[in-house]
């Protein structure tokens, strides 16, 4: 078993990932907030 060395891991796939669910995430919030303005101004 050769031993592990700090930092030589390739974390492309995972910085994908994270860079998706941040992007899915900031979607959602704007949609839920648009939403959110346009219920207010419906029933104001």
């Amino acid at each position: 078993m050769s031993e592990h060395k700090h930092g030589s891991m390739d974390t492309k796939d995972q910085e994908k990932t994270f860079a998706g669910f941040v992007k899915f995430s900031t979607n959602t919030i704007i949609i839920c907030i648009v939403l959110l303005v346009l219920i207010a101004l419906i029933n104001g």
